[in-house]
């Protein structure tokens, strides 16, 4: 047990809360990549295209199936997470992973199609439009996930547009 009380980053923080506190670090931080140093926000919108083309296409309906369920884990592991890092940490990107796979949810996996939702949804998530902006007053982990899913949702309804007036998208 003494392991998951030993500081967790460079800063020598700890949380205290032994397994459960290191769960809800490892789901926030979408499986540690919010500790990489860089672009956090980036990094972790990443997990979409990687899904969309490590795993084979038979697989992606139980991906899509499951987003429910990523983010409410994401709602209860960020609004943790803030304990220890405070509000909306950049440490934490499941919601940006959450976000970039609502973009691309139920559409065709191919590169164009990927891609163009991948920074369709760094767009919405960066610039924040109304109601994108909205969501992010609601309180703890909502607040944190809310904002992304808003404009995974956005970056969605544009794709669908452009898969319908472009052709070649698919």
């Amino acid at each position: 047990m003494g392991f998951f009380k030993v500081p967790v980053t460079s800063e020598g923080e700890t949380s205290g809360d032994g397994v459960i506190g290191a769960v809800a670090r490892c789901i926030s931080s979408g499986l540690y990549v919010g500790f990489l140093p860089g672009a956090q926000g980036t990094l972790g919108s990443l997990w979409a295209p990687l899904l969309c083309f490590a795993l084979p296409k038979s697989w992606l309906p139980a991906v899509w199936w499951s987003l429910p369920m990523l983010a409410l884990a994401g709602v209860w592991a960020s609004g943790r997470a803030e304990r220890y890092w405070g509000r909306d940490p950049g440490r934490v990107v499941i919601d940006e992973a959450a976000g970039a796979l609502v973009a691309v949810a139920a559409l065709p996996p191919t590169l164009p199609v990927v891609w163009t939702g991948f920074v369709l949804f760094r767009v919405f998530d960066i610039l924040k439009p109304p109601p994108v902006r909205w969501c992010e007053r609601l309180p703890g982990g909502w607040g944190v996930m809310a904002d992304d899913i808003a404009a995974g949702l956005a970056a969605q309804v544009i794709l669908r547009l452009l898969i319908l007036y472009i052709p070649g998208m698919v």
